[in-house]
C-alpha cells in the first residue's frame, strides 16, 4: 500500500524520468546521418544504390544454392550474423498497443549462392561477393536479398556487408535497410590484411583472443598474427618439448594444444587465418627456463645457441653479442671462421631450410632481407617495420613484402593519430604493375608491453579500422578527403560499441584516452 507521505516522491519520480527521457531523445537527434555517404566499412570496391527504405523480418531464413551450400561455416555465419542484426527486435514492446506495427516485411529471406565446394583458408582465397537487393520480379512487392560467391569466406563477407547495411529503428520497433535497391560488388585490394597479438609480453586469455578475432571480421581483416613467444614468457604448450612452457610467466598464464586448435578453428569460421610466430634466434630467453641447454650459458640467456643441434632440433619439433662472449661458442665461430654476425645468417637460413621442407613459407622481419639479401630463399616474404621504403627495395629483389612500417601501424604508438594509419600506402614507391602484387598486404601490431586484458580493444579500435579500409578499398573508392572518412569511421565506432566492443574515441589526442566529457558516440 501506498501512504499518502509517499506520494509526492512517487510522482516526482516519474517525472523526472519522463524529463530524463525527453532529454535524451532532444540529444539524440543531433546526429544525422549524410545521405550522400555510404555507410559500410570497409568501402566496396563498386556500388550503386536508391532511396527506399525496407524492413527486414526478424526470422529471416537462409537459402543456400551452390556446390558450397551444405558448408557448416556458412550455416553459422549466417546464425552469428543473424543474432547480430536482430539483437535488439526480440520481445515485445510495451507500446504496441499504442501505434500500429508493422507485421508484413519487404525482405524475408537470404540466398546465397555458393560456387565452389571446397572450404580450405589460404593466403588468397577468393573473398570477392556480389550483394543484390533487389525487387523479386514481377507484380510482386517484395524483396529479396541475395549473395553471390566463389566461396564461403566471399560469402562471409557479404554477410557482414549486409549485416552493416542494416539499423534498428527505435521509432517502429524493427530493422530497417536504406537506400534500396543495392548492387555491391566487392573484392579486397590486398590478400593479406592483419593484425599482430602480442601474447607474451602479457597473457590474454583465450575468451579475449576470440573476441578480438570477432572485432577483426568486422572490419575484413583476415590474418591474425599471433606474436605467441617471446623473452618475456614461453606460454605455449609444445607436447614433444613439454618442459617449453616453463617458461610462462605462471602455470595460469599458458595455451594448450587444444586452446590453439579452438583459437585456429573459430577463427576460421570468421575467414581468418592464425600465422603464429616463433622469434628466434633472439628473443629467446624464456626458451630456456625449461631447458636451459638452449642458452649459451646461464649467464647469457639469449640468442639461442647457434653450436648445438638441440637447437634446431627443438625448432624441428615446433617448426648476437652473447654468442661472442660465451667460450663454447666462441670457439664453435673460430673452428667455423665465423663472427657473430654469420652466425646469425647461419641460424636464419637453417631455420628457413626446417620451415621449408615442412611445406611452410618463411616469414621474416626486415632484418634478415637488410643483413643478407643474397642468401634469403626466394619464398621468402619480408615483413617490413623498421620504417618506409623496405617494400620497394624488397619486391625489386623479387620477395613478396608485408607492410607494417612502424612509424604508423605500430599500434602500441599512441600518439599516432588515425589520419596517419589511413594514409599510409603499402604501395608507396612502387610503380610497377608486377612488382606491386608481390606486396601481400599489410598488418597493423598491437604489441603489449603496454597492454592486457584491460585495455587491449580499446587500444586497438578504432585506429586498426583505418588501417583495414586501406588494405580493403581500391584507392579509387576511398572517401574523398579526410572530412568524409572521419564522418564514417565515427559511424563504424559506434557500431563496433553496439556490437560489444571497446572501441575508444576517434580523435582523442592519444588513443585509448577516455572520453573528454558527455557527447555523443558519433562525435567522439
Amino acid at each position: 500500500m501506498l501512504h499518502l507521505s509517499e506520494k509526492p516522491h512517487f510522482i516526482y519520480t516519474c517525472l523526472m524520468l519522463l524529463a530524463w527521457v525527453s532529454q535524451y531523445v532532444s540529444l539524440s537527434t543531433g546526429f544525422e546521418l549524410n545521405h550522400s555517404l555510404t555507410y559500410i566499412w570497409p568501402l566496396p570496391h563498386e556500388l550503386t544504390s536508391g532511396n527506399e527504405t525496407l524492413t527486414v523480418n526478424p526470422t529471416l531464413s537462409l537459402s543456400l544454392i551452390g556446390k558450397g551450400g551444405n558448408f557448416k561455416i556458412l550455416r553459422e555465419g549466417f546464425r552469428r550474423y543473424k543474432r547480430i542484426i536482430f539483437k535488439q527486435s526480440s520481445g515485445v514492446s510495451i507500446f504496441k498497443n499504442l501505434r500500429r506495427i508493422r507485421s508484413i516485411y519487404d525482405i524475408s529471406q537470404m540466398r546465397i549462392i555458393v560456387n565452389s565446394d571446397s572450404d580450405e583458408l589460404k593466403l588468397g582465397v577468393d573473398e570477392s561477393y556480389t550483394l543484390f537487393i533487389t525487387k523479386t520480379g514481377g507484380k510482386s512487392t517484395a524483396w529479396e536479398a541475395i549473395i553471390d560467391v566463389n566461396t564461403v569466406y566471399g560469402a562471409l563477407r557479404g554477410l557482414e556487408t549486409f549485416s552493416q547495411l542494416c539499423a534498428y529503428d527505435y521509432t517502429t520497433k524493427s530493422v530497417q535497410l536504406s537506400k534500396a535497391p543495392w548492387y555491391i560488388k566487392d573484392k579486397p585490394r590486398f590478400a593479406y590484411r592483419g593484425l599482430l597479438l602480442d601474447t607474451s609480453r602479457h597473457y590474454f586469455p583465450v575468451d579475449v583472443i576470440k573476441s578480438i578475432i570477432d572485432s577483426m571480421s568486422y572490419a575484413k581483416l583476415n590474418v591474425l598474427h599471433w606474436h605467441i613467444i617471446d623473452e618475456q614468457s614461453f606460454p605455449l604448450e609444445i607436447p614433444k618439448y613439454p618442459k617449453l612452457w616453463n617458461g610462462a610467466y605462471t602455470k595460469w598464464e599458458r595455451y594448450t594444444v587444444e586452446d590453439a586448435s579452438k583459437i585456429v578453428r573459430f577463427a576460421k569460421t570468421r575467414g581468418i587465418h592464425v600465422m603464429a610466430e616463433v622469434d628466434v634466434p633472439g628473443h629467446a630467453k624464456s626458451w630456456g627456463v625449461g631447458y636451459p641447454d638452449l642458452w649459451p650459458s646461464t649467464s647469457c640467456r639469449e640468442p639461442l645457441d647457434v653450436t648445438k643441434n638441440f637447437t634446431f632440433d627443438l625448432i624441428s619439433g615446433i617448426f648476437s653479442g652473447c654468442w661472442n662472449n660465451t667460450p663454447h661458442v666462441k670457439q664453435w665461430l673460430k673452428d667455423n671462421n665465423m663472427k657473430p654476425k654469420d652466425a646469425y645468417k647461419y641460424f636464419v637460413l637453417k631455420a628457413q631450410e626446417i620451415a621449408i621442407s615442412k611445406n611452410w613459407t618463411p616469414v621474416n622481419w626486415e632484418e634478415t632481407f637488410n643483413a643478407f639479401a643474397g642468401s634469403l630463399n626466394p619464398q621468402t616474404v619480408v615483413h617490413n617495420w623498421l620504417g618506409p621504403g623496405v617494400c620497394p627495395k624488397a619486391v625489386a629483389k623479387g620477395f613478396k613484402c608485408i607492410f607494417s612500417n612502424s612509424d604508423v601501424w605500430y599500434l602500441d604508438h599512441l600518439d599516432v593519430p588515425w589520419e596517419q594509419i589511413y594514409n599510409a600506402e603499402p604501395l608507396e614507391g612502387i610503380d610497377n604493375e608486377s612488382k606491386q602484387k608481390l606486396v601481400l598486404g599489410g598488418e597493423v601490431c598491437m604489441w603489449s608491453e603496454m597492454v592486457d586484458t584491460s585495455n587491449v580493444q580499446q587500444t586497438i579500435w578504432p585506429r586498426a579500422a583505418a588501417a583495414a579500409e586501406r588494405l580493403w578499398s581500391t584507392k579509387t573508392a576511398l572517401s574523398a578527403g579526410n572530412d568524409t572518412v572521419l564522418h564514417r569511421l565515427h559511424y563504424f565506432r559506434c557500431l563496433l560499441q553496439r556490437r560489444g566492443v571497446q572501441a575508444a574515441p576517434v580523435t582523442n589526442y592519444y588513443a585509448r584516452q577516455p572520453p573528454v566529457g558527455p557527447d555523443s558516440c558519433y562525435w567522439q
